[in-house]
């Protein structure tokens, strides 16, 4: 089993390539999928992924993507999606609806579409390793057994 700190850097990896690679192409989703999706190789044994295969055969990389963050990371969606000065610039984020100031996106740009979308999902992805790596270091406490006093003077 890879450490917390391996997977970071695999997915730092993959960003990079990401953000070099010139054009969408079956081997980049090939890649993610293999380094970075847990159930999606899990979905395609019960054929439930065969949508983002259909997708990958036809070319249709934008679709694939969001299928791909649909099926993989279900709790995340699409926040913001803008052409800007030559550059795609992705948004994902796990409340779409709260205040751009308040939430905690995940963002990506790239010259073509479903790379930006893509480089958003390995920001998704690193972001949900993170947190899940900081909620299992926050100490479990056991209620102690007897009567609870409480000590505050309200006076």
């Amino acid at each position: 089993m890879a450490s917390a700190t391996d997977y970071v850097v695999l997915l730092d990896r993959l960003d990079d390539e990401l953000q070099a690679a010139p054009e969408a192409e079956r081997e980049v989703f090939a890649k993610i999928i293999g380094s970075a999706c847990s159930r999606i190789p899990v979905l395609s044994q019960s054929g439930k992924a065969a949508r983002i295969d259909r997708f990958i055969e036809s070319g249709a990389w934008t679709d694939a993507a969001m299928a791909l963050i649909e099926l993989e990371m279900p709790g995340w969606k699409l926040r913001r999606l803008v052409y800007e000065n030559g550059e795609w610039f992705c948004s994902l984020s796990r409340q779409p609806n709260m205040p751009a100031d308040l939430d905690d996106s995940a963002d990506a740009t790239h010259q073509v579409l479903p790379l930006a979308i893509l480089r958003a999902f390995v920001e998704a992805r690193r972001r949900s390793k993170v947190a899940t790596d900081s909620a299992s270091r926050i100490p479990q406490f056991q209620p102690a057994a007897g009567d609870v006093v409480c000590c505050d003077n309200f006076a």
